[in-house]
């Protein structure tokens, strides 16, 4: 079967603008956030100099704060863009153009990819403008912030998928992805936890995405990194055939 690689282009470009013409919103705005959470950090430490291994602890949150805005910001394109489609009636607008499910999903993905780098960037350089931060790794550094956006992006686009209000939606931000991300090691070292829960913390993919781009960016790492490659392939496998699946039989879309 031919690609379509207009059509497949089209979106792709379609998604980009979308958040770049809210950029207050979609850019701006996870940088500020980012930037509160380590001024309260920062601010709570005092003159206290605490280190997490031999990486000082400003350094290790920032790492954290990076990651956490990247994937709830690739969540929130690809979510955002279908549950508006849903609410206001343009979903056909997915329908009619002559694309398949794939040519869908990966631009749908790709789209939330891109938001969640661009966020990246912006918020590691307003960060470092206030703390020391380096890439050690940069192979690594792309290899997780890609993966780490990917599945949130994946992710986002099944919500959407399920959700039938702006209601839903919040719940699963809520509920289930900012959750996750606080609780993966984002503000704190796992190896703190108890027995219990840091072996509970070894099946949260979450854990394994900040993690890998902690150690790319500090060379700190509480597990180990091939696993957390390999975690990250595995459930960005899983979930592009689970979307490829559900926008092939056009679950909650066609109907």
């Amino acid at each position: 079967m031919q690609t379509n690689l207009i059509g497949f282009r089209t979106l792709y470009t379609k998604e980009v603008n979308r958040f770049l013409k809210v950029y207050n919103q979609t850019l701006l705005a996870p940088m500020v956030t980012s930037l509160l959470f380590l001024a309260v950090f920062k601010l709570a430490m005092g003159d206290h100099v605490r280190m997490i291994g031999a990486v000082p602890f400003e350094r290790f949150v920032a790492s954290g704060l990076i990651m956490m805005a990247v994937v709830q910001q690739a969540f929130a394109n690809t979510s955002g863009s279908l549950i508006m489609s849903k609410v206001i009636g343009t979903m056909i607008d997915y329908l009619l153009p002559p694309l398949s499910a794939a040519e869908i999903t990966v631009a749908l993905a790709l789209g939330g990819v891109t938001r969640g780098i661009f966020v990246g960037i912006i918020v590691g350089l307003a960060i470092s403008l206030f703390v020391h931060i380096e890439i050690l790794h940069v192979a690594l550094a792309i290899y997780y912030i890609f993966a780490a956006s990917l599945m949130l992006a994946l992710l986002g686009i099944i919500s959407g998928i399920f959700s039938e209000s702006f209601d839903q939606m919040a719940a699963v931000t809520s509920y289930v992805i900012t959750p996750l991300a606080f609780l993966s090691g984002t503000f704190y070292s796992v190896r703190q936890l108890p027995v219990f829960w840091f072996t509970v913390s070894r099946y949260n993919p979450f854990f394994y995405m900040i993690d890998g781009f902690r150690y790319a960016m500090t060379g700190y790492a509480d597990g180990s990194i091939l696993a957390g490659m390999i975690v990250l392939a595995a459930v960005n496998i899983v979930l592009l055939l689970l979307v490829y699946w559900l926008l092939e039989r056009g679950y909650r879309i066609k109907t």
